[in-house]
This record gives structure tokens, sequence and C-alpha cells, in this order.
């Protein structure tokens, strides 16, 4: 007689499952819908450093870092909703204190009220992630520093040496009887105009080596677009962003290609980062021509921020202005960057629990 597959578990199956559960080096749980642990497997306690009986006996809420408390108390509602969450992250507390990453897929069974979740250890990916946007944000600020400070000395030192050259063009050599005096001034006219000439040219080797980096060309806002879009699919998909797009009156611009799509990739993923809890997150996408200049204007209906607190820090580095887990204050700052290394602009309206809208003016032709 063929065994049906389909029969219920039989008991030498049920240890099998059992012992799958408990060798798992990934965190398995059973939380129930009033906040506790109901049953979990080894690798929890070992991470955590708790017994069992002191993880069962306080709310899941007291484990997390109290940062994330808020923000996973509001997630884990949704999952009551009988919405399934998804890569969801989060620190936890270890009992000797330490910190730790998980990174969380729950799924909701509304009719027992509770939540069978899985989570892995991210803290050393987390920590490496760090370590990279610290480092990129170092060479970044280095850059720009010694930049700033070659055409900052180039233009202090041509200044001087243009007033020397200028008090030259008054100077009235007829007068001038000495023939060794007029000799050394005429030295002195020529070595000036030599200093100048090689500033100039020290100048231009800076401005054609910043050029050679920085790559302009024309592109496709489209095709940049759907790059981006390709390379977060699965973001977008679990996040039920809808994103509209119109790029009839502009369809190409000239600028970098890296610097495009994460200009793409930041604001896009900020705004499905901020997304209002208890709607869909909403982005509009459109280029324009205005008065001769090339615009890309980027909207959401997200929790937006106060423009009367925040004013001009929008962009600064490291500056945040929500207590999101994830947030590093990097983002507007690479974006702001991006566009102003290339001769462009980008204006900000936003208004709380009414959306942002970026305006960014590309360099004139």
């Amino acid at each position: 007689m063929t065994k049906n597959h389909n029969s219920n578990p039989s008991p030498d199956n049920a240890y099998i499952f059992e012992h799958f559960f408990e060798l798992s080096a990934d965190l398995l749980c059973i939380a129930g819908f009033d906040g506790f642990f109901k049953k979990i497997n080894p690798a929890v306690s070992k991470l955590l450093g708790y017994t069992n009986e002191e993880l069962f006996s306080k709310p899941i809420n007291d484990f997390i870092y109290i940062d994330d408390r808020d923000f996973t108390s509001k997630v884990r509602g949704e999952l009551t909703k009988n919405k399934p969450l998804l890569n969801f992250e989060n620190r936890y507390v270890t009992k000797s204190g330490e910190i730790v990453w998980l990174s969380w897929t729950s799924m909701p069974i509304v009719s027992e009220k509770l939540i069978y979740a899985i989570a892995k250890n991210i803290t050393h990916t987390k920590k490496l992630e760090e370590e990279r946007n610290l480092l990129l944000t170092k060479f970044t600020k280095i850059n720009k520093d010694l930049k700033k400070l070659s055409y900052t000395s180039s233009h202090d030192l041509r200044s001087p040496v243009n007033n020397l050259l200028s008090i030259f063009s008054l100077l009235d050599f007829s007068k001038i009887d000495d023939d060794e005096t007029l000799e050394f001034i005429k030295m002195l006219k020529s070595t000036s105009e030599s200093l100048k000439q090689t500033l100039n040219d020290y100048i231009d080797i800076l401005t054609l080596k910043n050029n050679a980096i920085i790559e302009v060309e024309e592109l496709d806002l489209n095709e940049s677009l759907k790059a981006v879009t390709r390379s977060i699919g699965s973001l977008i998909q679990n996040s039920k962003v809808n994103i509209h797009v119109n790029f009839s009156q502009l369809e190409k611009i000239n600028f970098n290609k890296a610097y495009l799509e994460s200009i793409f990739l930041n604001l896009m993923t900020n705004s499905i980062k901020y997304a209002k809890p208890d709607c869909s997150p909403i982005i509009s996408i459109s280029s324009r021509n205005n008065n001769g200049i090339d615009q890309l204007i980027f909207s959401d209906n997200g929790i937006g921020f106060d423009m009367n607190l925040v004013k001009d820090k929008v962009f600064g580095l490291h500056q945040k202005f929500h207590n999101h887990i994830d947030s590093k204050g990097i983002g507007l700052y690479l974006v702001n960057n991006h566009i102003t290394s290339l001769g462009g602009k980008i204006e900000v309206e936003s208004k709380i629990n009414e959306g942002t809208t970026f305006i960014i003016s590309f360099k004139k032709n």
C-alpha cells in the first residue's frame, strides 16, 4: 500500500522536527500576541545570555534595545493584523550588556494568536557596514578638504601675484636712470609673471583631474531609475510602495551615471524607510526643463519633518531628524554632494505627516 505523504507526522517525524528546531543555528521562536515568548530554541538563550526561565518571564520588549522599542512595537502591531513581517531589523541587549542586531522574518497565525519567527544574527554585517560608511565619509571629507585647500591656496597665492603685477604696470621705467635697478625690476616682473602662469597651470591640472574622475554623459532617466528599482526589487515589493513616474517632459540629462543612480537609490529608500505606518508609501518622480535648467522632482507622502527646526541641516553629515533604527544621516549628505560637485543644487520642501519634495536642478548646459 502506498504511503500517504500528506498524513499527519508520525512520532518519529515529530522527533525529527523537534531535533531540527533544537539544533538550528538561527534563532527560532514562537511568541504570543500578548508580547511574551512561548517557545524558543537554544540559539536564542545562547546569544542573549539569559536562561529560558528569564526569557519567558518578561515581555519581549524588555530585551530590546531601548531606542528600538517604540518602533518595534508599532511594527509588531501590524503582525496582529495578519500582515507578515519580512527582513525587519532591530537590536537586542544581551545579559552582559552587549548590543546585537537581528534580522527577523515573522509570520502570524491570527486564529492561534501566535507569531512564528526566525531571526539571523547580523551584528557582524552591521559592524562592517558601519566601518565602511565611516571610511567612506572620512575619505570623502579628506578628498573634499584637500581640493578646497588646493584651490584656496592657489587663489590666495594668485591674488598677491596679480597685485604685484599691477604695480609693475604702474611703474614708468623711463624714469629709472640706474641700469642695474632697472634690470632687477624687469627680472622681478618676469619672475612674477612666471609664477602667475605656474599657478594658472596648476589650477588647470586640478580641474582636469577632477573632471576625469567624475565622468559626465547623456543619461536616460528611465533606464537609470529601472537599474535602481531592479536592485531593490524585494524592498519595493515588501513595502507595497506605489511609484508614479513621468519623464515625458525631459527624458535625458547630462550627469554622472553612478551619481544619478545613487541619488535615486537614497531618495527612494528614504521614502520607504520614513513612510507613515498607517498607509502605503507613494513616490512621485518627474522631470522638466524650467527656464533652461533641467530639473528632477522627487516627492513622497511620508512622515516628513519640520522645516523650521531642521533649516539648513537637512544635508549635513550624520544629521538625523527621526528616531528610525537604521538612520545614519549619510544618504542626503551623499545626494547633496553628488549634485553640488557637478554644479547643481537641491532644494527641499516638507511638512510633518504630509510628505517631502526634493527639487534637483542640474548644471545648465
